[in-house]
């Protein structure tokens, strides 16, 4: 594996997993939910036990949650989401957690590349993941499921953002915790990371063809500069 460091020019991000502790976040909730019948789970620890299920269910849930656009009705979820959303029935507090160092890479990266976040999350639950860390004040461009037909892991929206960033794709980087996100990335042409600070395995992520495979999405600023 080996990343061509001087063609770089610009730098695609998926959020869930590279830039959100997605991981994290789904242990404390569910969590929350198994502590009161943890006395049924092994040695009754329902936080270690949660951690299991989330790597569990690390592979089919990248499967499902990329079925809708597979189906041609993501548009039509979306919709239904945002008229929930209106009428009051899915409001609620979203709780993020940031995967540490991600503020001062993106901080520290920002000044050498041109960089985009390419989500295949909704517009909304995109935007208020950056706005809870103020953090779209780094990226020229933001793809949601939304902002091209079709999504990860079809190449449109990798090529949308190096069309807005005003780089060629074969001069940019993709970084992501997926299959998904490598696919994505060698569809579209660019070089891939694939970040372990996520839903992947480096197994998976080497045999698709990931130029790089990190510990963490933080650790591209050694990498990179």
């Amino acid at each position: 594996m080996a990343i061509q460091k001087d063609i770089i020019e610009g730098i695609c991000f998926d959020i869930d997993g590279t830039l959100r502790d997605t991981d994290d976040e789904y242990v404390v909730k569910f969590t929350r939910f198994l502590r009161p019948v943890r006395f049924a789970l092994p040695n009754r620890d329902p936080v270690a036990f949660s951690r299991r299920l989330v790597m569990l269910l690390e592979t089919p849930a990248n499967h499902i949650y990329s079925l809708p656009d597979w189906l041609g009705i993501d548009d039509e979820i979306a919709a239904f989401a945002e008229w929930l959303y209106r009428i009051g029935l899915s409001r609620k507090e979203d709780h993020f957690l940031l995967i540490p160092g991600v503020r001062e890479m993106l901080a520290s990266l920002r000044p050498h590349f041109q960089m985009a976040v390419v989500s295949a999350r909704p517009e909304r639950g995109t935007m208020a993941f950056l706005e809870a860390f103020d953090l779209a004040r780094y990226f020229d461009c933001i793809a949601s499921a939304q902002t091209t037909p079709r999504t990860k892991p079809q190449p449109d929206p990798l090529l949308w953002a190096a069309d807005r960033m005003g780089v060629p794709p074969e001069r940019c980087l993709m970084v992501g915790d997926t299959s998904v996100d490598i696919r994505a990335g060698k569809a579209a042409g660019m070089q891939t990371v694939g970040v372990l600070c996520g839903l992947g395995q480096q197994d998976e992520l080497v045999r698709l063809g990931a130029d790089w495979v990190l510990a963490s999405t933080a650790d591209l600023t050694g990498s990179l500069l």
